[in-house]
């Protein structure tokens, strides 16, 4: 393509209708035609990035390989096209006016009066088009956060606005809606969207494309209906039914032939035939599993499923390759401490403990892992559920019933997790972790080698405290190896037992990294270790 084409994708009526699901099937169906897709999204919150945000706010924060903290939109992102993010990908209005101030601060506005209009407009679109420029994508698709008529979100609107009257063709807009079903009348209205869209309209953009999310069935009447209060074409009007799982939105989009429509706007030939194919063989394992097993989940976030929304997605992904059918137990690792694990535990044949920060649970994640150890269930812990086997081990293997993490203890007399020693000095919360990808040297002889079936690995990563390796000979001796470590810091990555069935416990967060195409090695492998175990009851 001779330019980059930019799509924005917002949202009416109400939050959550999935702007972030639709952008990210409207991205595959555009890739598997053999365009260059890239998918960013605008938050319109002031936090510099969700990093510090708790996940009771805003859900699981996602990690890219450049170590940005994004949205969990990115996830999708990911998930869907198999092509990696990064910072560029996930503005918020914190990170906008961030950059307006400092160049305000450095003179570069020549001393002019900075405003909503043009500065901060101007700054957002120069987001938009930069991304555009970076890899020479044929496609930009953008997420507007929020729901129209937020004053949060006015001037991402406002700059919608700019870019269509400046860029005509190049530009387009998808709006998703709701059109709700009255159980009292029997009938879908279409009202909510008809004020949806005269709102965006207000604000001076016509929508190109109307997603109707529905529980119902569109009819042509209706279609017809929202085409005309809404200034699109019948064609332009796409049906988004509830689906029995996000991985069908994309087979329904191009049902209703989302993508042909986009490229018909924005005056790009329809040349190259849809190949998906291998997302339907995706699907039909999914839908037709021939094992049935059930793994624990043990966190402090399980009521918020967002919390671990990449974990969960990635037993989807890693179920489907092994044709399972994954039913997540979700515990609470509070209530492990209170009621015990053989209550909450048993019957499982497999256990995950979560990552996460802070005191609260953390006996419930040690209590946990002893369970999967005695009990030889297949383990896996990740980041805080890796430290958790170290502490578990530690106290109830090598015998030091006092060691601890100093996150939680800074007078334990054994700190088998520790401070990095770069952060020691470092106050604040905001930007101090050990953030993105960085490489890991595999030991030959070790369940991670079989597992990854290469020596070296990149994997991401997000947290402040590390395995202390004064305590390493120890652990060796006593039986836990460390088979994964950062070649250049000499840090412990990976930990694992020889004398059972499938423990591992790592640093980083595998689950960043898994997605449709390329199911993440070690949630395939844990998986099938369960598989097994629930195979031999």
């Amino acid at each position: 393509m001779a330019h980059t084409k930019f799509i924005f994708v917002t949202g009416g009526v109400t939050s959550s209708l999935g702007k972030g699901i639709i952008s990210a099937s409207l991205a595959k169906l555009l890739q598997s035609r053999g365009f260059k897709v890239t998918i960013q999204k605008f938050d319109p919150y002031i936090n510099i990035d969700p990093g510090t945000l708790n996940p009771y706010e805003h859900g699981e924060c996602y990690v890219t390989e450049d170590g940005a903290e994004t949205d969990l939109d990115l996830g999708h992102y990911e998930r869907f096209s198999n092509e990696p993010t990064s910072q560029a990908n996930n503005i918020t209005t914190g990170r906008i006016y961030l950059s307006v101030i400092e160049k305000e601060r450095k003179g570069e506005y020549l001393g002019s009066t900075v405003q909503v209009i043009p500065h901060i407009t101007d700054e957002i679109k120069s987001s938009v088009k930069l991304l555009g420029r970076k890899n020479q994508y044929d496609f930009v698709i953008t997420e507007i956060g929020g729901t129209v008529g937020d004053i949060e979100s006015l001037p991402y609107i406002e700059a919608v606005r700019q870019m269509k009257w400046e860029m005509g063709n190049d530009v387009l807009v998808i709006h998703l809606t709701l059109v709700p079903y009255l159980a009292a009348a029997g009938e879908l209205k279409t009202k909510p969207t008809q004020h949806s869209v005269k709102m965006l309209l207000e604000q001076g953009v016509q929508p190109d494309i109307i997603v109707a999310r529905t529980e119902h069935p569109l009819n042509s009447h209706l279609r017809e209906k929202i085409a005309r209060f809404c200034n699109v074409a019948p064609s332009s009007v796409i049906e988004s039914i509830d689906a029995e799982s996000i991985y069908d939105v994309p087979i329904l989009m191009r049902q209703e032939k989302l993508d042909t429509e986009v490229l018909k706007l924005v005056n790009v030939p329809v040349e190259n035939d849809l190949d998906i194919y291998n997302w339907e063989i995706f699907l039909e394992k999914l839908k037709n599993p021939k094992f049935e097993v059930e793994i624990a989940l043990v966190g402090k976030y399980v009521e918020l499923k967002d919390a671990y929304k990449s974990i969960l997605e990635s037993f989807v992904h890693a179920g489907a390759i092994n044709e399972a059918k994954i039913n997540i137990r979700l515990v609470h690792s509070e209530l492990v401490e209170s009621e015990g694990a053989e209550k909450l535990l048993n019957g499982v044949s497999g256990i995950l403990v979560a990552p996460g920060f802070g005191e609260r649970g953390i006996e419930g994640k040690i209590s946990a892992v002893r369970y999967a150890r005695e009990n030889k269930i297949p383990f896996l812990g990740i980041c805080l559920g890796m430290q958790s086997a170290v502490i578990e081990y530690a106290r109830n293997v090598i015998g030091l019933k006092e060691a601890h993490s100093t996150e939680f203890n800074d007078k334990t007399n054994f700190p088998v997790i520790d401070l990095m020693e770069d952060q020691k000095k470092i106050s604040g919360l905001g930007g101090t972790m050990r953030l993105g990808a960085y490489p890991c040297k595999i030991k030959t002889d070790s369940l991670a080698f079989n597992t990854y079936e290469v020596s070296e690995i990149r994997e991401r990563h997000r947290h402040r405290f590390e395995f202390n390796d004064h305590y390493l000979a120890q652990f060796e001796k006593a039986g836990m190896f460390a088979t994964g470590i950062n070649p250049k810091e000499n840090l412990v990555e990976i930990v694992e037992l020889k004398d059972h069935p499938w423990f591992m416990g790592v640093q980083f967060h595998p689950e960043y990294k898994s997605t449709v195409a390329k199911p993440h090695p070690v949630f395939v492998k844990f998986v099938k270790a369960a598989i097994t175990k629930q195979e031999g009851k």
